[in-house]
């Protein structure tokens, strides 16, 4: 059964692992074996690489700025030529924008939709050449619980999140039969950067601890055995599927 989840001589691009969730589910990759490039924007930010390195695993930052389409693009092939291949994507970096819908910016609009979903579809089109060309990879997106719900003053990030389920699913309908498994977390109410606001309101902490079975916010280790799932041969058959990270609030 060990053997399901041993990630021993994968190798796992990341976005967003500089803190919170993407942090955790960096750590969780190297703890199950696999060696890690970290796809970020600041080179010299490195606890994350000797974290990862001081449980004796490789580790390469490189670098990726989301808001560069050429860096975006030549990201992957970066990847496969420090390494060598790429058995295992993971696209966690999002940004958020609030306003009222009648006055959302349009720039707004755009940043988001960039990061939170061209930019996924592009890693995915690149990874996905590369796994289907050796026969297997892994693919994790993260979605949201606003790929099923609607939200408040969030249209974008909304619409975004709701492609990044479309598109594993879309993804996951082509690759299957080629050996690569594409799914996406959903993560729920998570005690992290992004939720500062809502944490430190308590009106609104009230109204959403009220709303989770668990009773409590998310920790970004909760993340840890789901990432490990989903990037191990545990999940051989698990094709398009939104795996919810949420303390029950879906269900509720």
């Amino acid at each position: 059964m060990k053997n399901l989840f041993d990630l021993t001589g994968k190798v796992a691009a990341i976005t967003g692992a500089t803190r919170g969730i993407g942090r955790s589910m960096a750590i969780a990759l190297a703890e199950a074996g696999a060696d890690i490039a970290l796809l970020q924007r600041n080179p010299e930010q490195t606890d994350v690489k000797e974290e990862i390195e001081h449980l004796g695993r490789k580790c390469s930052i490189i670098p990726c700025d989301l808001e560069k389409p050429n860096e975006v693009k030549s990201a992957i092939p970066n990847v496969i030529s420090t390494f060598g291949k790429i058995d295992i994507l993971v696209n966690n970096a999002g940004i958020q924008r609030r306003s009222p819908s009648v006055d959302f910016p349009e720039s707004d609009w755009d940043d988001v939709l960039n990061i939170n979903l061209k930019v996924v579809w592009l890693l995915c089109q690149e990874a996905g050449r590369h796994m289907v060309a050796q026969g297997g990879g892994k693919i994790i997106n993260t979605a949201s619980l606003l790929s099923f719900q609607g939200g408040l003053t969030v249209p974008a990030y909304a619409a975004a999140k709701g492609g990044v389920a479309q598109l594993t699913k879309a993804l996951s309908n082509e690759w299957a039969k080629e050996g690569v498994n594409v799914n996406a977390i959903v993560p729920g109410y998570i005690a992290t950067e992004m939720n500062t606001a809502l944490i430190d309101d308590p009106i609104r902490n009230k109204q959403i601890l009220d709303r989770i079975p668990a009773d409590r916010w998310g920790e970004p280790d909760d993340f840890k055995g789901t990432v490990v799932y989903l990037a191990s041969e545990a999940s051989k058959y698990v094709h398009g599927h939104l795996l919810a990270v949420d303390g029950g609030w879906l269900g509720r």
